[in-house]
């Protein structure tokens, strides 16, 4: 295959991963907790690129582009007061816990609720940990103490999905090092919508460009196949 297809191809393939990315974050832009994505893009496979006639040396050339991976911008977002008594905010780095089918996973989106047991669970369902490591139960005035949640410090955290994540805890507790608890108020988004409008239409004309490419190489091949078929 012609290797300027092979180089059009492949960056179209990383910029509909990145579409898919921004998509999901602008989707999220309400979500409390929630945090933003970045596509972090790299070439491969260089070759250096000579004169055929002269033999003199042209320069570099990529064979493709590929996605190197996601990464998630984890930092803090600002509190907003919201008046409801079962959303819980962290001043800090930290994340609930929470008990899944999975295993224990761990989120910023502290937008609780009273399961029929009077346990406090996230929105699917899942107990939200105290400090002991146990369910929290709802008190009869529909409350809880935020001292009583469990906020832990993770390292190397990854995106699980559903708001949730995994990594390895340390320094459980609902102040110190991991952060503060606040009752009534819940983590702004982490996604930008401004700028991932921007980061979609740059990403839409970087695809359109490889397309235009294929196009123009297309077009080329087959004035050369025409040419050949008719010299024979």
């Amino acid at each position: 295959m012609d290797r300027g297809l092979y180089i059009a191809a492949s960056g179209m393939l990383t910029e509909q991963l990145r579409q898919q990315q921004i998509a999901n974050d602008l989707a999220n832009t309400s979500t409390p907790g929630y945090k933003a994505d970045r596509t972090a893009q790299r070439s491969f496979g260089d070759v250096l690129l000579s004169n055929s006639a002269t033999g003199a040396t042209v320069g570099a050339q990529s064979t493709a582009v590929v996605a190197d991976g996601i990464v998630t911008d984890f930092t803090p977002q600002p509190l907003r007061d919201t008046g409801e008594p079962l959303d819980f905010g962290i001043s800090g780095e930290g994340f609930f816990a929470v008990r899944t089918a999975q295993g224990i996973r761990y989120t910023r989106d502290g937008q609780f609720t009273v399961s029929p047991q009077g346990e406090l669970v996230t929105a699917q369902g899942d107990p939200v940990l105290g400090r002991g490591g146990q369910p929290v139960r709802v008190g009869a005035d529909g409350k809880v103490d935020p001292r009583r949640l469990g906020v832990v410090l993770l390292t190397a955290p990854q995106k699980a999905g559903d708001g949730l994540v995994t990594g390895q805890a340390s320094g459980a507790g609902s102040t110190g090092p991991a952060g503060q608890v606040r009752a009534g108020a819940l983590e702004g988004s982490g996604a930008d919508p401004a700028r991932s409008m921007i980061d979609m239409i740059a990403s839409l004309r970087a695809f359109e460009s490889g397309q235009k490419a294929i196009q123009a190489i297309d077009d080329v091949l087959g004035k050369a196949s025409n040419q050949v078929g008719s010299l024979s």
